[in-house]
């Protein structure tokens, strides 16, 4: 089977974008260059093209209770336009996905959201979504939408101002963590004030056919996969499939430092298993370390004390654009929490580092 293509795949090629696969999809991984593209968010706006994520909608009498029991936070505190980032966790609480979780506009049948998985989880999770339907006799509906609506990102310190240019109404209007459906260009998009950058912006949901007419509104850097990583890294986000994985690198929303996400007040799969790690505690948590000296962190890389003794492992890892240093995402002992000294083992090679909680910039 070939790589699913995103919309706007020929025009990214026309405008000179590098490609790479992630999670079985042809993306822009670089238009000029990394750097290029990071410095521009943090320093005014970038557009990325993130339509690889992933779009359920869940609507019907019971859609409120089915989200209920298979997202970690709790659903029914959202209003409509309010969003809600989640976790997604199997029966022993290992994480599945993160998931930003909108709630829609009621239909006539009752409540509708929207959640989004990440890149190439779309059939496995409406595959959850529809078992557990069935299994519990629940009377909802579960539509993959993943190629009827294109995704766009436009972050940065200038997103703001940019979004009111090409908007009819306001962008500004809507709050952080929030979404409502505006005219961009003149094409109807729901429009959230969220990102994974860590600087101020709005993600865009825009019908697949008008993506090219979205994208082209905006007078900014495109920036591709590579910016966004290394944005995220700075921040501390957790990417999903390296930072946990259910095979590779199973960890609780606990161990991975988003415990805030898990509301154990819900009868969601895997809350039993939670309210254990609650009460007894983890032996590893996601921290960050920043080196002292020379050398790149990297994914699968050891961390030890100064004794040369194990204390975890990374799972990310980059020289921060913003900073000029080498810093790391990864799993630690609780026996090594922020400001203690470690090493970080590069290529055989102890280096001098220091664990610190993300993010490791302000914005």
């Amino acid at each position: 089977m070939g790589l699913r293509k995103p919309p706007l795949r020929d025009v990214h090629a026309e405008h000179g974008a590098s490609f790479t696969e992630f999670g079985g999809w042809e993306m822009p991984v670089e238009f000029d260059s990394i750097r290029t593209e990071h410095t521009a968010v943090r320093e005014s706006a970038g557009i990325f093209d993130v339509s690889h994520m992933s779009e359920i909608r869940v609507s019907g009498p019971d859609a409120t209770v089915l989200m209920n029991r298979l997202v970690t936070n709790d659903v029914q505190e959202l209003d409509v336009g309010d969003t809600q980032y989640a976790c997604i966790t199997d029966s022993d609480g290992v994480i599945l996905d993160d998931t930003m979780v909108f709630r829609l506009p009621d239909d006539e049948d009752g409540p509708q959201y929207l959640f989004v998985p990440n890149a190439g989880h779309d059939v496995e999770m409406y595959t959850r979504w529809t078992e557990y339907r069935d299994e519990q006799g629940f009377d909802a509906t579960v539509h993959d939408a993943t190629e009827e609506w294109g995704m766009l990102a436009l972050q940065g310190p200038d997103a703001p101002q940019l979004a009111d240019d090409a908007t009819e109404g306001r962008a500004t209007d809507i709050d952080r963590f929030e979404a409502e459906f505006l005219d961009v260009a003149g094409v109807r998009c729901y429009v959230a004030r969220t990102g994974y950058t860590g600087e101020d912006g709005f993600e865009f949901l825009v019908p697949w056919a008008d993506v090219e007419t979205v994208w082209s509104a905006f007078d900014c850097q495109p920036c591709g996969l590579g910016a966004r990583d290394t944005l995220r890294l700075e921040m501390g986000f957790l990417l999903s499939g390296q930072d946990f994985d259910p095979e590779t690198e199973p960890r609780t929303p606990y161990e991975a430092g988003v415990a805030w996400t898990v509301d154990l007040g819900t009868e969601f799969v895997g809350r039993d298993a939670l309210e254990r790690a609650d009460r007894e505690g983890v032996e590893e948590r996601f921290r960050g370390v920043k080196l002292q000296q020379r050398g790149v962190p990297r994914e699968g890389y050891e961390v030890v004390d100064s004794d040369g003794d194990h204390l975890g492992h990374l799972t990310s890892g980059t020289m921060s654009p913003t900073l000029g240093e080498p810093i790391g995402l990864g799993y630690l002992s609780e026996a090594a929490p922020s400001g203690t000294r470690v090493r970080v083992v590069v290529r055989g090679e102890p280096k001098q580092a220091t664990v610190v909680t993300p993010p490791f910039i302000d914005t």
